[in-house]
């Protein structure tokens, strides 16, 4: 064989090697590095020049991966059963600590989510897990990322999506929230009423102090009767007026009956 050929030919292995060497690391990402089983740091972003049969490459991600925790069947702290699914937004910080110190840390985040989850959630009421959830992301956050902090793994946000409740209980609280409701509705009638008779009182108080105010407005109710062109009118008269009529009624009523009495003991 020619020697050029031979030159060309080797020339083209080893354009193919270096080619099949050489590696592309995006920004977000960083590559970890094993050369006969032996740690390199971190490398990239950029190209990396990588032995082929030495080297054995490890990419890692370093941007924010969304992990959704498939619903758990919990207990809550007030025996009530519930089916709880989240949302978990983790990231990597240290490349190195995610491949050495575990061996998938998606797979570990997701199974430690998922048990933390069904942890927190059974501590808690399902009062608590209703109306006071911002706690309970917040507990979630901080236990997940104690447990992932030694994998080189942050978790960030921790959301509770949906919480599903067994139909009989939703019943239940329906009724208790109308019963709640009518509650209130009785008791803000209830202080309707006790101001109202306060102000009844006072106002007794004041018209009793003045006859004439209470007679101006016994005048102003029959204008208001009268506007409304009613055939009849049932007014009240008040006991200051009918009273002295009583007494002379009184007084002319008891010398017939002397005079009555005188006859009939005359006639026996």
């Amino acid at each position: 064989m020619h020697p050029i050929v031979i030159v060309l030919i080797v020339a083209a292995l080893l354009l193919v090697v270096v080619i099949w060497s050489l590696r592309i690391i995006r920004e977000y990402e960083r590559a970890v590095v094993f050369r006969l089983g032996r740690l390199r740091g971190p490398l990239g972003p950029g190209v990396l020049f990588i032995f082929p049969g030495l080297d054995r490459l490890v990419r890692v991600d370093l941007r924010v991966v969304t992990l959704t925790i498939p619903p758990q069947e919990v207990i809550t702290r007030d025996n009530v059963t519930a089916r709880v699914n989240a949302v978990v937004l983790f990231r990597v910080i240290d490349p190195v600590k995610s491949v050495m110190e575990v061996e998938n840390h998606a797979v570990a985040t997701s199974q430690i989510a998922q048990t933390t989850l069904r942890s927190v959630v059974g501590r808690a009421e399902l009062d608590t897990l209703l109306a006071h959830r911002a706690d309970l992301n917040q507990d979630l956050a901080d236990t997940i990322a104690r447990q992932t902090q030694p994998w080189g793994v942050e978790a960030q946000i921790v959301e509770i999506k949906d919480v599903e409740i067994p139909e009989m209980m939703q019943r239940a609280m329906a009724r208790e929230a109308e019963a709640e409701r009518e509650r209130r509705a009785k008791v803000i009638s209830a202080r309707g009423e006790l101001q109202a008779s306060t102000e009844l009182r006072d106002a007794a108080r004041t018209l009793s102090e003045s006859p004439a105010s209470l007679q101006l407005r016994y005048l102003q109710t029959l204008l208001e009767l009268g506007a409304d062109q009613n055939s009849t009118i049932v007014f009240p008269l008040p006991m200051d007026i009918v009273a002295p009529l009583l007494g002379l009624a009184d007084q002319a009523r008891q010398p017939n009956l002397k005079g009555m009495n005188h006859d009939a003991r005359i006639h026996t």
